[in-house]
């Protein structure tokens, strides 16, 4: 009993720590709220089946444990109990019965807008997936930033997700779950952030090297600031091309970026017939990740080094076509 106790002790820390983001028990936003209510509902079963059957598993072990005088006991033969196996089998089916309603009814709720914001006018944000990087356009307002997004406190937003290479997964923990993004088919997503505030997103999917620092940003801010944001934007950032564009999806990792026009202009990956802009041949074996900023955020940097790794061609190009202006938040 005393190790395996010991053993029990020495495994509870990892059950509870592995793969857990504690952010997600700090919900900023409805979606995120009905996602942890589903979480903490399946943890309250969980553990009660936990109980149970170490309660029973101790009892057992415990009353019929080897003593001096029943060394020689043989049990007699008999035949099972119906009441027995009916309750052991009927208990499972009346636990999966109340996880998977509510399970069910959360996951169909969360494809529509939150509850309570049904009157309210999303705004919609194109989200396109790349190695190893994000992009977010704006077709609204005309925008496109790389690696954050802006959005307006307390207004629902709806995520239009695809990909322009390999599968990846969405996923901002304070705000809502995660769902895929896949070249030439769209999925979407509603999020809302109660208050003002900065969240953190990120690539849950395994596409490589790069994909644990493929990361980005979600500033929820004002109605007031985001609608000066948007118009600092369109005063003051650069044009985006089609030729820089293609560049910024070779497989590298960029610092932030800002546009005052989207590349829907000429492709929308989540069409079937879009063109593919994977680059195979850069991977090295899914060993290349291109280099990174130095600074954290090249808000309003003059001469950003956009994309490196290419060789000094191109690189020389990036920095002459991305030059000043580029916003951060």
């Amino acid at each position: 009993m005393k190790k395996m106790l010991l053993s029990l002790t020495a495994l509870l820390p990892l059950m509870v720590l592995s793969g857990c983001n504690m952010v997600v028990f700090e919900p900023q936003g409805p979606v995120a709220r009905s996602i942890t209510e589903l979480i903490n509902w399946s943890l309250i079963w969980m553990l009660l089946v936990v109980a149970v059957v170490f309660g029973l598993f101790g009892y057992i072990v415990w009353k019929y444990r080897e003593r001096p005088e029943n060394k020689d006991y043989e049990p007699p033969e008999e035949h099972g109990s119906t009441l027995l196996e009916i309750i052991w089998t009927g208990i499972p089916i009346l636990i999966v019965i109340a996880l998977t309603i509510p399970t069910v009814k959360t996951l169909y709720a969360l494809e529509e807008t939150p509850k309570g914001y049904e009157e309210k006018e999303p705004i919609t944000i194109h989200v396109t997936s790349a190695d190893w990087k994000w992009i977010f356009s704006y077709p609204e307002e005309g925008i496109e930033t790389v690696n954050y997004v802006n959005i307006p406190e307390d207004t629902p937003v709806l995520f239009k997700m695809t990909s322009a290479s390999t599968m990846q997964s969405f996923w901002v923990p304070a705000l809502g779950g995660q769902k895929y993004t896949m070249p030439k088919m769209e999925t979407e997503m509603y999020l809302v952030a109660d208050n003002p505030g900065s969240y953190e997103g990120q690539n849950t999917n395994f596409n490589g090297r790069g994909y644990a620092d493929m990361k980005f940003e979600v500033l929820a801010q004002t109605q007031e600031d985001f609608d000066q944001w948007v118009d600092d934007v369109k005063e003051t950032a650069p044009k985006l091309t089609e030729k820089e564009y293609e560049g910024l999806l070779k497989p590298t990792h960029l610092g932030r970026l800002t546009y005052s026009n989207t590349h829907l202009e000429w492709v929308n990956h989540a069409d079937p017939n879009s063109k593919a802009y994977t680059n195979p041949e850069l991977y090295r074996g899914h060993g290349y990740q291109g280099k990174t900023f130095e600074e954290d955020d090249n808000y309003k940097n003059e001469n950003p080094n956009v994309i490196e790794g290419h060789g000094e061609e191109e690189s020389h190009d990036s920095q002459e076509n991305h030059g000043g202006g580029h916003h951060g938040h």
